[in-house]
């Protein structure tokens, strides 16, 4: 009998290393496709601006479409995420890629001013970027690591934002050039429809495989309508939750006013050209691959959660008072390094301890709530940014982000010490 009882237990075993070895694989089919789906999301800035300016819109307009997408992520987002916690992650990929055939097609056949607002209307469930926190992307992996080794998984998932930013921006250009936005466009739905193919065939059904870790008199996942407000509202009651979500929204209010903006400084502050303007975001795209892909990864293994959103809240506070002095060109390429790996390691760490609080059936809805956060920002991001911009100039943008990024910090330490001084008790 014990032996049976032996043998049970060794092939359980057997059976879970495979499943971990396995997991690990079908993680790394997924940064493949992350890769590639990014890259014909890229494709997008090379035909946008010039079509819309082909059928006569002027900035305002243009920052209309933009708004417009804010909303739709903005409202989209958390129910995004709790579609995948209730239909599962390869079913919300799914949807992500096959929204993003739609948006190409109707991007394709765009010929009225109204046809470029249309177009937008799919990005209502194209939550394709994982820079962005809600990802389908972000889902998957997050369902398929282990918590302990969750922020290095989420972190890897940058370095495929820079390759398929690269990537996309330069196919993007030369495809423009030579053959125009509607064949652009097309290859755009092709390459998204071959990533859909891709999910299909090697993304299993079910990738909620890891038992949850948050405590379970939180709350319990019911499994109710995606458009429950409360089975949504409700995770902000789980431990901690509430106050890393409001660290969150703090620290990238005045982060994301730059980034939103940073279209305008370049043009107007830098007087970049085009071409000058291409190869910053180049330079973008390398620092974040680097960054993403040998950084970020190897601090998470050594050090805690609480020290790296400590450290990367005060070098966010730094960045803001680079920002609020830098006159050139090249001083703006020194304060991206510092401001990408604020932004990537802050991301990473509150989407890591954010997920790490709910149960695993709802992670997915937990993210959506985080990407909600950067949906706002690009809603009202170009209003506050706009008026700091033109009534007190680039500086007072740096100087918001220094003060408020300075406040968070010193908030964050005095917790941080106060539970060092617990421990050592």
């Amino acid at each position: 009998m014990n032996r049976k009882v032996q043998l049970s237990e060794e092939t359980s075993s057997q059976n879970n290393t495979v499943d971990k070895r396995n997991r690990g694989k079908i993680i790394q089919v997924v940064y493949i496709i992350a890769a590639l789906d990014i890259t014909w999301m890229f494709l997008q800035f090379s035909i946008t601006p010039y079509l819309a300016k082909k059928l006569g819109f002027d900035t305002l307009w243009f920052g209309y479409l933009q708004t417009m997408v804010g909303f739709c992520q903005l409202f989209g987002g958390p129910l995004f995420g709790r579609f995948g916690d209730l239909f599962g992650a390869r079913t919300a990929l799914s949807v992500a890629c096959s929204s993003s055939v739609v948006f190409f097609l109707l991007l394709a056949a765009a010929n009225h001013p109204a046809m470029l607002f249309i177009h937008k209307l799919p990005t209502l469930l194209m939550h394709i970027i994982p820079s962005e926190h809600l990802s389908a992307f972000n889902m998957v992996v997050t369902d398929l690591s282990e918590p302990d080794k969750r922020a290095d998984a989420l972190s890897k998932l940058g370095l495929c934002f820079g390759v398929g930013m690269i990537a996309g921006s330069t196919l993007g250009g030369h495809l423009n050039t030579r053959y125009g936005e509607k064949i652009t466009a097309c290859v755009g739905a092709a390459g998204s429809f071959f990533s859909l193919l891709l999910v299909l065939k090697f993304i299993p059904k079910n990738t909620k495989v890891h038992a949850s870790t948050a405590p379970a008199n939180a709350g319990s996942n019911k499994k109710t309508s995606i458009f429950s407000v409360d089975q949504i509202t409700r995770l902000m009651k789980f431990p901690g939750v509430a106050r890393t979500f409001i660290v969150k929204i703090a620290v990238s209010l005045p982060s994301g006013i730059f980034q939103v903006m940073f279209s305008i400084i370049a043009l107007e502050f830098f007087k970049l050209q085009p071409e000058e303007n291409g190869y910053l975001m180049a330079f973008f795209g390398i620092v974040q691959m680097v960054i993403q892909g040998g950084v970020i990864g190897r601090m998470t293994a050594r050090f805690s959660e609480s020290s790296l959103l400590l450290l990367s809240v005060g070098v966010s506070a730094l960045v803001g008072l680079g920002q609020a002095n830098m006159q050139t060109v090249f001083q703006l390429c020194l304060t991206i390094i510092p401001m990408m790996f604020s932004l990537s390691m802050f991301n990473v760490i509150t989407d890591s301890m954010l997920t790490k609080s709910v149960p695993s059936s709802d992670t997915g809805t937990m993210l959506g709530l985080c990407s909600s956060v950067q949906s706002l920002l690009r809603t009202v991001g170009p209003t506050i940014g706009g008026f700091l911009y033109v009534n007190f100039g680039l500086p007072s943008i740096g100087t918001v982000q220094f003060v408020m990024n300075a406040a968070v910090f010193t908030y964050l330490l005095r917790r941080h010490l106060k539970n060092t001084d617990e421990q050592k008790e």
